[in-house]
């Protein structure tokens, strides 16, 4: 018999498994500071490769599991959208937009996820969620735009783009479920999105001819905390929780930075800025109150993030563990 939802420990679970998905974004949070602080400079692609491809090998070592049948496509469609042709769009918007205009337009993606979660998996479209979608958009502007930011067009383009690539993966994630145990299933996808990304580095940028100390230091954060325990994270909270909650915490992402950037570089923040840090805030919050959905599947159960201690056997057992069933 399922407890009931409304009993404290039932609340206190999905209380924990919000804050496990939330670490996610304020993990990616933490890719701005450490881009410009650590990284080699003007490498955005060769980032974005070194955080995909080595994470996803390490936990494919680790799981030693790989896709059957329709999942080799599938793995290839959700790594592209979720990861490198995410990563792809994202830093050619980047690289032809202030900084601002891409985070302005990355911040439609909750609300485009809520729309399609709404037509694929017959999720509600509520009202909240709506408003929740338009003050995150308004705080990330307020957050970060500039009054003399200039538009590129296909920059535009790549931004929007970016984002329903986002949450296209995010709903398919969902419809799709997952027929491994977690940190297999998040290698199929880094993997994937590291061998799109691949030939775009060795067109675009190439390879830097050596990596200082810092470089090393700053890609073994984004490959371990930032990519590989945030995306399993990502992943689970897809499973549990409504699409709309999961993409509106996608907003401390840009919160996040801003924060690090005031405490660690000095950047100071205008009144403007802190009313956006609010409205981003709200969003969030008012995001959060929609119920999540309990699970009947064996793996959702099992590997159950909102339980899961990441140093303790629980965690190594869910790299171990050898899926109950394939599919086809």
């Amino acid at each position: 018999m399922r407890t009931s939802t409304s009993t404290p420990e039932h609340k206190r679970q999905a209380l924990a498994l919000v804050l496990a998905t939330a670490a996610a974004p304020l993990a990616w949070g933490t890719t701005y500071i450490v881009s410009t602080e650590l990284l080699p400079a003007d490498r955005p692609l060769f980032a974005g490769l070194l955080r995909a491809l080595p994470a996803g090998l390490g936990l494919a070592a680790i799981t030693r599991t790989r896709p059957i049948g329709t999942w080799w496509f599938k793995a290839g469609v959700l790594g592209i959208l979720n990861i490198g042709g995410f990563f792809a769009l994202l830093f050619y918007a980047a690289f032809n937009l202030p900084g601002g205009v891409a985070a302005m337009l990355g911040s439609i993606q909750p609300l485009i996820a809520a729309g399609l979660a709404a037509i694929v998996l017959g999720e509600k479209l509520r009202r909240s969620v709506v408003l929740a979608g338009v003050l995150g958009i308004g705080g990330v502007t307020l957050l970060v735009l500039r009054a003399d930011a200039q538009l590129d067009l296909l920059g535009i383009v790549a931004g929007l783009t970016g984002a329903t690539a986002m949450a296209s993966g995010v709903v398919l994630t969902k419809y799709w479920g997952r027929p491994v145990s977690l940190l297999a299933f998040t290698s199929w996808q880094l993997i994937a999105g590291g061998i799109f990304l691949l030939p775009l580095v060795l067109a675009v940028e190439g390879v830097p001819a050596t990596l200082t100390t810092s470089n090393l230091l700053g890609f073994a954060w984004l490959i371990t905390v930032g990519t590989a325990i945030a995306y399993s994270l990502w992943f689970r909270g897809i499973q549990r929780l409504p699409v709309a909650q999961v993409s509106l915490l996608g907003l401390l992402s840009p919160a996040m930075a801003a924060t690090l950037g005031w405490i660690v570089l000095g950047q100071s923040l205008s009144s403007g800025q802190l009313v956006g840090m609010t409205l981003i805030l709200t969003a969030v919050w008012i995001g959060q109150t929609q119920k999540a959905q309990p699970s009947d599947t064996p793996q959702e159960n099992d590997h159950d993030l909102a339980r899961l201690d990441l140093t303790g056997p629980d965690f190594q057992r869910d790299c171990d563990e050898s899926p109950r069933h394939q599919a086809v």
